[in-house]
C-alpha cells in the first residue's frame, strides 16, 4: 500500500510543478486507484502483485469509502454554505434602505420636516440633493453654515480653507472640537459633516483660494458662499463668481455686528464692487482677531447665509438679492438696505 501511496504523492506533485488543474490530478490519482482495485480483484490469491499490494481489497474499499465520504461530506458543508450566503445575502437585501423615488426610507424621514413645507416640498429637496455649494472657509461663518447645509441634505458641498483648527476657534467655530485642534480645518469639518449626513458629498480642499484656481473651481458648483474675513479675498471671490455668473451668498461679522447678502450681478442683483468699490481704509474694517466678536453672533448670520442659499436652491421665500441685511446683535436689532447695481462697477458694469 505504502508504495501506491507514493506514487499518488508522486502523481500530485508532478501536477502541481507542471500546473495542471486540481480536477486533472484528482483523475490520474482515481484511475491509479482504479487499476490497484483491478489488479486485486483479477489475480488470484497469492500472486506476488497482489501481496505486494496488501493481498486483499478489503484495506483498498475500506480506503475508497473514506475518500468517498470525506468528498460528499465537502461538497454538502460547500453547499450549507452557498446557501446560508444566499440567505444571508437576501436578508441584507430585505434590510437595505428601499428606494422611493430619488430618496432612500432614510432620507425621506430625515428630511420629513422640509417636505411637508409647502415652499420646499419633495421637488425642492431634490434641488437640494442635487445641488453643488462650495463654502469659501470653514471658520466662524463657514461653520453654523456647513452643518445647516449638510443637515438640510445638500447633495455636495465643498469647503476650501488653508487653516488649521486652534483652540482660539472654539469660542465661535462649534464645527470644530478640541480633540481635532491642530488639524487642517477642511478635514475636520469633512468629518464633523460625514458624522451629521453620510448622504452628503463632501470635497475638502485644503489649500488657499488664489485667483488662478477660482474660476476652475467655481465652475464645478452651483452657488457659492463666502465665509471669508478679509476684503482682498472677498474681492477675488467676487471677481472669479461674476466671471463665471455664480450667485454669492456673502457674510461678514465683526464684535457684535454682521451682515447678510446675495451678490448676483447675472441675476440682476449688485456685486461686492457695486457696493464696496475700494478696500475700507485700514482700520476700519479689522478682522475678528483684532477687534473681537462674541461667539454666537456668527452662528446667527452663517445661519442665515445657509437659510439664504436652501432658498436659492429651492426657490422657496424672498432672497437678499439687492438687498443688504444688517443685524446688530447688542441691540437686537434687523435692518434692511436695499442695494442696487452700478453701472460703471468696473467689475459687473459691462454684464
Amino acid at each position: 500500500m505504502m508504495l501506491v501511496l507514493i506514487l499518488a504523492a508522486a502523481l500530485w506533485g508532478l501536477g502541481m510543478f507542471l500546473r495542471t488543474p486540481v480536477v486533472a490530478r484528482l483523475y490520474m490519482i482515481g484511475l491509479l486507484y482504479v487499476a490497484v482495485l483491478f489488479v486485486m480483484f483479477a489475480l488470484p490469491d497469492g500472486h506476488p502483485l497482489r501481496d505486494s499490494l496488501g493481498g486483499s481489497p478489503a484495506q483498498w474499499l475500506i480506503l475508497g469509502g473514506m475518500v468517498a465520504l470525506i468528498a460528499i461530506y465537502r461538497k454538502g458543508l460547500l453547499r450549507v454554505r452557498s446557501r446560508a450566503a444566499e440567505v444571508e445575502a437576501a436578508r441584507d437585501a430585505a434590510e437595505a434602505p428601499a428606494q422611493v423615488g430619488p430618496f432612500s426610507e432614510v432620507e425621506l424621514e430625515r428630511y420629513a420636516r422640509h417636505i411637508v413645507l409647502r415652499e420646499i416640498g419633495g421637488p425642492g429637496q431634490k434641488r437640494l440633493k442635487d445641488a453643488r455649494v462650495l463654502v469659501i472657509g470653514a471658520g466662524g461663518l463657514g461653520s453654523p453654515a456647513l452643518l445647516y447645509l449638510a443637515a438640510a441634505g445638500v447633495g455636495t458641498i465643498g469647503i476650501i480653507d488653508d487653516d488649521i483648527v486652534s483652540l482660539s476657534n472654539l469660542q465661535r467655530q462649534v464645527l470644530h472640537a478640541d480633540a481635532r485642534t491642530g488639524t487642517p480645518k477642511v478635514a475636520s469639518a469633512q468629518a464633523a459633516l460625514a458624522a451629521l449626513n453620510p448622504h452628503v458629498t463632501v470635497r475638502p480642499y485644503n489649500r488657499r483660494l488664489t485667483a488662478e484656481i477660482a474660476q476652475d473651481l467655481f465652475d464645478d458648483y452651483d452657488l457659492i458662499l463666502d465665509g471669508t474675513d478679509s476684503f482682498a479675498v472677498r474681492q477675488m471671490v467676487n471677481e472669479a463668481a461674476v466671471a463665471t455668473g455664480k450667485p454669492v451668498v456673502a457674510g461678514a461679522i465683526t464684535q457684535w455686528e454682521g451682515q447678510v447678502t446675495i451678490y448676483d450681478p447675472a441675476g440682476g442683483a449688485p456685486c461686492l464692487a457695486c457696493l464696496f468699490p475700494e478696500a475700507p481704509a485700514p482700520g476700519l474694517a479689522p478682522s475678528c482677531a483684532e477687534a473681537g466678536v462674541v461667539g454666537a453672533l456668527p452662528g446667527i448670520i452663517g445661519s442665515v447665509m445657509a437659510l439664504e442659499a436652501i432658498k436659492e436652491i429651492t426657490g422657496a421665500g424672498t432672497l437678499l438679492r439687492g438687498t443688504l441685511l444688517l443685524w446688530d446683535g447688542l441691540d437686537a436689532d434687523a435692518r434692511r438696505v436695499e442695494i442696487a447695481r452700478r453701472d460703471d462697477c468696473p467689475v459687473c458694469g459691462d454684464i
